[in-house]
């Protein structure tokens, strides 16, 4: 067994007893923000492309989730894949788009397109504008297991948190996430050697959307509320500090810096807005210190691959 399957059986077995050491509902909340970073990571760190609109994949696929199972009344397991293939179409829309345009083109691009989202999202009847979908029924799982207990609603996040993870490793170890670090570091050789690089771009936009709009869809049945929140330039802008912060192109960097920003805004909430301060500087010392982010730098000085 190599030391990245070490790695994940180790992460499967602390997941499986963190709810019993720690609080479910701050477990949750950091392994659906996880995902969301791991999913903007497989963009940016393995793609090469910097989105500021991600956050309209993650709220679009919380409001379709909760309206599916608040309001027509579904299984958890099926509204959360509505609100996964929500996010992949409007993944396919605004990824045919955007990935027509280069570097910070492509990031207006995508914040655009996102503050439309906003609005739409601001505008539509089954959003409930300010107020939101709130009371969302967690349901049952299969329609047996019962999610009403913390616990077992964490461990299906959990299991989602893992299958999503695992599901990045093996695109990124794959052929296809070969051609997409080729394409991250030098676009022209790639497109020189016959490969398609919009194309590739695209279903890469595609898969990152899905993957983002099954944490939001995630994170709307464990806590019963999607807010325009979810879908606002400013949750676009956390799931960039968090990646950067835990290190961008890495496998655990993402989450670890998910960690840290969840952990800090619920634990350093009584600050009030001095949050947002805080937050600032450990960037910044981060971007001081830890140019690659923290799981980059340990992997640089271990002298192993990204």
């Amino acid at each position: 067994m190599n030391r990245t399957w070490l790695v994940f059986v180790v992460l499967a077995l602390a997941g499986l007893v963190a709810p019993f050491v720690g609080y479910p509902i701050f477990l949750m909340k950091v392994l659906c923000f996880a995902l969301f970073a791991s999913a903007f990571n497989l963009l940016i760190g393995f793609t090469g492309l910097l989105s500021f609109g991600h956050a309209m994949f993650f709220g679009f696929a919380a409001y379709v989730s909760g309206h599916a199972a608040k309001v027509w009344g579904l299984t958890p397991e099926v509204a959360i894949l509505l609100g996964t293939l929500s996010a992949g179409a409007l993944g396919v829309v605004s990824g045919w788009l955007a990935v027509r345009r280069q570097g910070i083109y492509f990031a207006m691009v995508t914040l655009a397109l996102a503050q439309m989202v906003y609005f739409i999202c601001v505008q539509a009847p089954f959003t409930y504008a300010e107020d939101g979908i709130q009371s969302i029924p967690r349901g049952k799982l299969l329609g047996v297991v019962d999610l009403a207990n913390d616990r077992v609603m964490y461990y299906l996040v959990f299991a989602v948190f893992m299958a999503g993870l695992l599901g990045i490793y093996r695109i990124i170890h794959s052929p296809f996430g070969q051609i997409l670090k080729s394409i991250r570091e030098n676009e022209a050789r790639a497109l020189s050697l016959g490969y398609d690089v919009d194309r590739y771009k695209h279903l890469a936009f595609v898969l990152s959307a899905s993957l983002a709009g099954l944490a939001g869809a995630t994170k709307s049945l464990a806590f019963g509320l999607a807010t325009l929140t979810d879908v606002s330039w400013q949750m676009s802008g956390e799931v960039v500090l968090m990646t950067l912060l835990g290190g961008m192109g890495t496998i655990l960097g993402p989450a670890l810096g998910a960690t840290i920003v969840v952990t800090m805004q619920n634990y350093l909430s009584s600050l009030g807005s001095m949050v947002t301060i805080i937050m600032g500087v450990t960037f910044v010392a981060c971007v001081l210190l830890f140019r690659r982010g923290i799981v980059g730098e340990i992997q640089f000085r271990l002298g192993r691959k990204a």
